[in-house]
């Protein structure tokens, strides 16, 4: 059996933490720059408060309804996120975290637990140490697992938040009753193609022809079909290295210079290439984009990215911010305001396994340098030492007018108590 535990509206459920004034009202959390709506709590929901919602647009919606308004804290999210995961390793050996709000559980060696139970002591331990509600699904596969948590966090009063699917004829009423464009793992074009031929529900799509769900949404929606059907066909993923690394940011103001965007994308690369060390790789190409503010029609617009192979693989800092710097000149136009840029790189390869080249080769002496870098920024503090091609004065920071407290940490943000 497998459990699904997802966290409710943790984003919302975070802030809620250390503001218990705000359990029943209405919460959004805002994007990075508080661009859009990211998150909401189910006030905010019925309120009719849409996913994606611009802020500027529902700024008067939000004082009228008395809608409390956060800016993404994804530091206060990340730890509390840990926090939920580690409680969660008590209740199963075999863990893998999906998101940063959900987790697998494999119960394996459980045929005697009353798993009911289980699920619920589960649900009342990480709530009373985290302060997080969550919901738990369980079922013989990882895609009925999802199903199950969807009809626990739907129907709260009636499964006490944990639901179990654990007979054939629970499986087949569940599955009827979830639509097909709800399904885990199948997007919204195969939604929509799966609907043209009549298929409404996750059951109408058990009942197609193996076969055909073979040759027309590959052996990625049979293994789904399977898993639907209560055969396991996918199992707990190991944590993987990443396959590409962005580093992507929405600039507080526009940019019109190509000095201001330089600087940008040098500070991108920098950060990018501090990821890739760390995970131990190299990469091999890389990806520069930029764009300008979509939502302003009155301003002329432009987007444009470029991929370049790297003539040998790197990690460093000094190499990366050139060579991307190198791409910015190639794609940067005059008379343009720029709102938004990023680097990405991919194609990776172990540092320790590197394939030289005749002609150009990275410089060996980079590697001691960086190594030294990195371990007195991890000690001292974040980019204390940069490329002369970053702004030496300038710490990133975003616009986060609703900023909550980093309660977990940082020391200056530490509720004190008095008595």
């Amino acid at each position: 059996m497998f459990a699904l535990v997802d966290c409710n509206n943790f984003y919302a459920s975070c802030e809620r933490v250390f503001r218990p004034d705000l359990n029943g009202k209405p919460i959004v959390v805002l994007s990075n720059n508080d661009g859009c709506v990211i998150a909401r709590s189910n006030e905010a929901k019925e309120l009719g408060i849409p996913m994606g919602a611009l802020a500027f647009e529902f700024q008067r919606f939000f004082e009228q309804h008395k809608v409390h308004v956060f800016s993404a804290n994804f530091p206060l999210y990340g730890d509390l996120s840990n926090r939920v995961m580690t409680v969660l390793g008590d209740f199963s050996p075999e863990i893998e975290i999906y998101s940063i709000d959900e987790a697998f559980l494999k119960l394996d060696g459980f045929d005697y637990f009353n798993l009911q139970q289980h699920g619920e002591i589960m649900r009342k331990k990480v709530t009373k140490w985290t302060g997080i509600p969550i919901s738990v699904g369980i079922a013989p596969t990882k895609a009925l697992a999802k199903l199950a948590n969807r009809i626990a966090k739907k129907f709260p009063e009636q499964t006490k938040g944990v639901y179990i699917i654990d007979t054939d004829e629970k499986r087949i009423k569940a599955l009827k009753w979830l639509k097909i464009e709800d399904v885990w793992g199948i997007g919204f074009h195969h939604a929509q193609r799966l609907k043209a031929l009549s298929v409404a529900t996750a059951y109408q799509f058990t009942q197609l022809p193996s076969n055909w769900v073979r040759n027309n949404l590959t052996i990625t929606g049979l293994r789904l079909q399977h898993e639907l059907l209560g055969i396991p066909s996918l199992e707990l993923e190991e944590i993987a290295l990443k396959k590409s690394i962005a580093t992507t940011r929405s600039f507080e103001t526009n940019y019109h210079d190509f000095k201001s965007l330089k600087e940008r994308i040098a500070t991108f690369s920098a950060i990018c290439a501090e990821k890739l060390r760390l995970q131990q790789s190299c990469c091999n190409a890389l990806t520069v984009f930029l764009k300008t503010n979509s939502n302003r029609r009155d301003l002329p617009q432009y987007r444009r990215k470029i991929n370049i192979q790297l003539p040998f693989p790197t990690n460093s800092t000094i190499e990366l911010a050139h060579f991307a710097t190198l791409a910015l000149q190639q794609i940067f136009k005059a008379g343009y305001a720029y709102k938004k840029a990023g680097v990405i790189v991919h194609d990776f390869t172990p540092d320790t396994i590197l394939q030289t080249t005749l002609f150009e080769k990275r410089d060996e002496r980079h590697i001691p340098l960086m190594h030294a870098i990195d371990k007195i920024n991890f000690l001292y503090g974040q980019q204390r030492i940069r490329l002369a091609s970053q702004d030496l004065k300038r710490v990133w920071k975003m616009k986060q007018e609703h900023l909550s407290p980093n309660y977990t940490t940082k020391l200056n943000d530490i509720i004190v108590i008095k008595v």
